[in-house]
Order: C-alpha cells, then structure tokens, then sequence
C-alpha cells in the first residue's frame, strides 16, 4: 500500500491541474490511500524546500504514455521547478515560470530514464543553489534555483500519463 512521508500533506485536486497555475481548488482527500495519490495530484510541501531537503516520487509510467509533469511551485503563483516527460521525442524538460514569465527551457540529458509500464524512482535533492534530479538513483541534472527564498517554494503538483506508487 502506498506511504505518505511525513513532509507531504496531500490533496485531491477537485479538477484537472492545468499549467497556467490559475486557480489551484481542492477537496477534501478520501480516506483511500490509493485516492490520496491519484493523478492529477496536489500537495503541499511542509515547510517549504530549503537546502537538504529531498522529495522522492516512485511510480510506474502507463503502458501507452504521452507525457507527465512534476511542478513545485509556490502556492498557485511561480514555478521553481517544471519536470516534463516527453515520451514521442524521449525529453526531460525543466523550466521555471517567476514573475508571469517563463525562462529558458533545459533539455540536455545523459539518457531517457523511462520506460513505459516500468517503475521508476524521482528524487529531487534541495542544495543551496541548485536542485539535483536522479531518476532510479542515478544523477540525471542540476537545475539552478530561480525562485528565492526556497521557503516559498510549498507546494507539489504531479499530471500525466503515470500512476504514482509513494511520495515522500
């Protein structure tokens, strides 16, 4: 059965998560663990990120995948981190969205970690200024901080085609 790490305060989300990070509107969670972890999801992130601090993310990607994206925001507002898996083209894009502007996009990568109907494992490390993605604890990149402080950075929110198994 899945885990609830103790730095994750999830949420079900009432409707689809969409990228323009309007309006995030939630519901209250089922008791259902499988629910709490249901696509699209949307949680919080205690007290904010800060250097040290990990989130690690285990699923397994959907036999027919398109694409999935992981984004830690703050609240409804800037984008730190925007994780995007394109499976036609075999990408892991990032980004970050501050002050109502995208900034450069980063797309090179070693491999493509994924594979569909295959588990996988998502950590994402918190240093001073940068984050540090592994998939499967290999180093995959670093993406260097945009939003400051880290604090404000307090919320996660996971769409696409993947069923998420934990997240701590």
């Amino acid at each position: 059965m899945a885990e609830l790490g103790e730095e994750l305060r999830s949420r079900t989300p009432s409707r689809k998560f969409n990228s323009s990070l309007d309006d995030c509107a939630f519901v209250s969670p089922g008791k259902d663990e499988q629910q709490l972890l249901a696509v699209p999801f949307c949680g919080s992130i205690r007290d904010g990120m800060r250097p040290g601090k990990r989130i690690t993310i285990m699923g397994i990607v959907d036999q027919e995948p398109d694409s999935f994206d992981i984004s830690l925001t703050c609240g409804c507002g800037d984008v730190a981190l925007e994780l995007t898996a394109r499976f036609e083209d075999r990408q892991f894009l990032r980004n970050a969205h501050v002050s109502g502007s995208w900034g450069e996009e980063e797309s090179a990568i070693a491999f493509f970690p994924f594979i569909p109907d295959q588990p996988f494992r998502i950590e994402i490390q918190c240093e001073h200024q940068r984050f540090r993605v592994l998939v499967d604890g290999q180093p995959l990149f670093d993406f260097y901080h945009r939003v400051r402080p880290l604090v404000a950075i307090d919320t996660i929110q996971i769409s696409g085609s993947l069923t998420i198994t934990k997240l701590n």
